[in-house]
């Protein structure tokens, strides 16, 4: 049986962390070669994207597009890992706040930001994963970084009242770039309203140009029918595209980096002239620089 090449899209469920989803697949799949772009909290659910066979090379570069998220926030408790999966840290609760007041605070988490990772993630600290340092007892603080939020609505708010605690659940939508913590915005939303924040609810609705509507839920997935996008597909829908004539596509098969003009910034998905992937490549300083050769 030959090894698949291409991108599956999941709709995760809550639960299984995205490790599980990939173990899942590879028992389907019946092959090692399979790896997922972007984390999902165990809670979270939504848009998983995996890759099988030559496909996972593309996965770190899928990662890198924005996101979008559906989400509730819980003002008035704040928690270890700013979700609902956590300790609870703090209760100061949360009175009733008018729209408006609402509407203010999330303006100031638009467009760029400085944004501090939640402490439970999956960020390194000299070479180990902060979530391990913390599990462990040690008291860490990461270093802000620098995100881009590209929209934040608020839909429905709620009143509603926790263990005798009187708190506020607000509905909200999110698309940001990679590296964004909407764990952070939620803690980080209800500071800056003079209360704590935690994330209850979590779904991701897209990854780069791939969004719920292409998503197959984990249980339906079978052996037989994998819903594989195939290999050029998934790159040309993910990475602008360069078709090569004959000459330059062989030296690309070969490694070479060509001569190159403008062309637009990130990954570009590298194609000879029948359409087959051979590459994604970079064009910088006047050439085409190969990040992975495909054949």
């Amino acid at each position: 049986m030959t090894a698949p090449d291409g991108v599956l899209v999941v709709d995760k469920p809550a639960g299984p962390t995205s490790h599980d989803v990939v173990a899942a697949v590879r028992r389907l799949a019946q092959t090692r070669r399979v790896g997922h772009a972007g984390t999902l909290d165990p809670m979270a659910t939504g848009v998983l994207i995996i890759g099988l066979g030559r496909a996972t090379r593309l996965l770190g570069h899928i990662a890198q597009g924005a996101k979008s998220y559906d989400a509730t926030i819980r003002l008035g408790v704040g928690t270890v890992t700013d979700d609902a999966q956590g300790k609870v840290t703090e209760t100061p609760g949360c009175e009733p706040i008018d729209r408006r007041t609402l509407e203010a605070a999330v303006a100031a988490f638009r467009g760029d930001i400085s944004q501090v990772p939640s402490a439970v993630s999956a960020v390194k600290v000299e070479g180990r994963r902060a979530y391990e340092l913390v599990r462990a007892g040690e008291d860490i603080v990461l270093k802000p970084r620098d995100v881009t939020v590209y929209s934040f609505d608020i839909g429905d708010v709620r009143d509603a009242v926790v263990d005798g605690l009187s708190v506020l659940d607000v509905d909200v939508s999110v698309s940001c770039s990679a590296g964004t913590y909407i764990r952070a915005l939620a803690r980080d939303l209800g500071a800056a309203l003079g209360t704590a924040g935690h994330l209850t609810a979590l779904r991701r609705t897209s990854v780069g140009p791939w969004s719920l509507a292409d998503a197959t839920p984990l249980d339906d997935l079978v052996a037989s029918q994998l819903p594989l996008l195939p290999l050029s597909s998934a790159a040309a829908r993910a990475f602008p595209a360069i078709n090569l004539g004959a000459e330059d596509a062989e030296r690309v098969r070969h490694g070479a980096r060509l001569p190159w003009g403008a062309a637009p910034a990130g990954p570009l998905a590298v194609f000879d002239p029948e359409g087959e992937l051979l590459a994604l490549a970079e064009a910088r300083d006047a050439r085409l620089m190969l990040l992975a050769v495909l054949v």
